[in-house]
């Protein structure tokens, strides 16, 4: 049986993008369900629209502590800064491990607007030498972060 981080890299080799790759894979433990996820992370893959901008596996691992520990109801000021303070630790542990959260740099010389940068993409296999990982390890953080109670 695959770990969860090995799923998410599955999912990412399989065609999802790294946002989708990483709610993807804590859905059903969220009781979430996983078509809407997907839908949902669609517009965050390549740091948000291939803008590079916040990597999609930070923005993934983001909206999936929101759906744990997020506000249901107006005026939860508790949950809401529980859910600021454990997306700030998931940011700051990716990037102490990667140096960056910012797509741009984590794929640095690599511009995925343009079909040059896309090409490169490719030809360097950065989804699997970069990509991948930041998924996987976007995923390790998630669960020791929501093994706490």
């Amino acid at each position: 049986m695959k770990d969860k981080s090995e799923k998410a890299v599955a999912m990412m080799a399989g065609g999802w993008n790294c946002a989708q790759s990483v709610l993807g894979v804590f859905c059903t433990d969220l009781r979430f369900d996983r078509g809407t996820a997907m839908k949902l992370a669609a517009g965050f893959g390549s740091g948000m629209a291939r803008k590079q901008e916040v990597c999609g596996a930070v923005s993934g691992g983001i909206m999936v502590i929101g759906l744990k520990h997020g506000p249901a109801h107006e005026g939860d000021k508790e949950a809401k800064e529980l859910v600021y303070r454990l997306a700030r630790e998931l940011m700051e542990r990716f990037a102490a491990k990667f140096g960056s959260c910012q797509c741009r740099e984590l794929l640095a010389g690599c511009d995925l607007a343009s079909e040059a940068g896309q090409k490169k993409y490719r030809e360097e296999n950065m989804a699997e030498k970069v990509c991948r990982p930041c998924v996987a390890e976007a995923v390790r953080i998630l669960e020791d972060i929501l093994s706490r109670p």
